[in-house]
C-alpha cells in the first residue's frame, strides 16, 4: 500500500495490479493524457493570474515552468515585455 493514499486499500492494489498488466501501449497513452492535464491544469493557472496576457505569452510562460527559465529562453527565446508574465 502507498502512503498518504485516500484510495481504500483493496482499491489501491487493484489499481497496482491492472496497471502491472497493462500492456506497454497503454501505459504510455495514460502517460501521455497525464501529461496533457498537466499541461491544461497550468496553463489555467497561467490565465487566472495573468488574465491580460496574450495566449502566446500564456505559452511561453508554460515553457519556462515545464523546460526552466533558461532552456525556455534558449529555445524560444525572451517573454515579450508588454505581457511579461514572472
Amino acid at each position: 500500500m502507498r502512503e498518504q493514499s485516500d484510495t481504500h486499500p483493496r482499491m489501491d492494489a487493484m489499481q497496482i495490479a491492472l496497471m502491472r498488466e497493462a500492456p506497454a501501449w497503454r501505459k504510455m497513452a495514460l502517460l501521455g493524457q497525464m501529461n496533457q492535464t498537466v499541461k491544461m491544469l497550468a496553463l489555467s493557472g497561467l490565465r487566472q493570474r495573468h488574465p491580460h496576457a496574450t495566449e502566446a505569452t500564456l505559452h511561453r510562460a508554460l515553457a519556462d515552468l515545464l523546460l526552466g527559465k533558461e532552456l525556455a529562453h534558449k529555445a524560444y527565446g525572451p517573454i515579450l515585455k508588454p505581457d511579461h508574465v514572472d
